[in-house]
């Protein structure tokens, strides 16, 4: 059976690889921003410090979670796009701290690594200082970034995330936020801002908020919002070397843009 297919994005690019259509003229064709500067935001509130099973003693505690998931993205990621580090938490204590950790830089991962193994759980959740920061580092009125928040927690500093998002979608020229709620969906931090304050920061930029409950959970949700989502450098090698090779992951496209089940 053959129904109508639209291709897009990857598919395109891959597509003119296949048809032998140079390099230079594929990159014309619109793909996910898979190369745009990205900030994670990391947060490293005194609530990270504790374990995922709540009320159970569990032999990680969320931060190190985070940790691990990151040290498994990280070295894909950074192949693709400059990507650089804010943190909040670590200071003086019971304080609104917020920090620069990095600047988007190319090959980040180990630089990055190194930040955020150093990280002591402490400090309120300034979620929202943070993620404008983040957006001031990527230059969002004037370059399109990637701000990606990964937080157990809600905003504990008096402001609100969805203001700031509304803030960054009229000024920003393409800017990106997702967010990572990184605890278990039947509980919630009792913080001054809600759930829906912080989805609403994600979707006013749109983005994605995914509450996520384990370490590979969370390694997908890593994936999805900093990965490109496009076919792998492999595989456009060996489209580019290889005139046959079509790497298409759903059905085979033909020149009609059908695509056969």
């Amino acid at each position: 059976m053959v129904t109508p297919y639209r291709p897009q994005g990857a598919t395109v690019l891959a597509g003119l690889l296949c048809l032998g259509v140079p390099a230079l003229h594929a990159e014309d064709a619109k793909a996910p921003p898979c190369r745009d500067d990205a900030m994670i935001v990391f947060d490293a509130s005194g609530s990270m410090s504790g374990n995922q099973t709540l009320g159970i003693p569990n032999s990680q505690a969320r931060i190190d979670e985070v940790r691990a998931a990151l040290a498994d993205v990280l070295p894909n990621v950074t192949r693709l796009r400059k990507v650089g580090l804010i943190s909040f938490g670590p200071g003086p204590w019971n304080q609104c701290n917020v920090k620069l950790n990095l600047s988007p830089t190319p090959d980040a991962a180990e630089l990055i690594m190194k930040e955020v193994d150093t990280l002591v759980p402490a400090g309120k959740t300034p979620l929202t200082t943070a993620v404008e920061q983040a957006a001031a580092v990527l230059d969002y009125r004037n370059k399109p970034g990637v701000i990606v928040v990964v937080t157990d927690g809600e905003e504990t500093c008096g402001r609100s995330p969805c203001d700031l998002g509304k803030q960054l979608r009229d000024a920003a020229l393409r800017l990106t936020v997702h967010l990572i709620s990184f605890r278990y969906q039947t509980f919630s931090w009792t913080g001054e801002g809600s759930i829906g304050e912080a989805r609403c920061l994600a979707e006013q930029n749109g983005g994605l908020y995914i509450t996520v409950d384990t370490e590979q959970d969370l390694v997908a949700a890593l994936e999805k919002t900093l990965d490109c989502p496009m076919i792998s450098q492999r595989q456009f090698r060996m489209a580019a070397a290889n005139t046959n090779f079509c790497p298409m992951r759903r059905g085979a496209i033909n020149l009609a843009g059908a695509r056969s089940n």
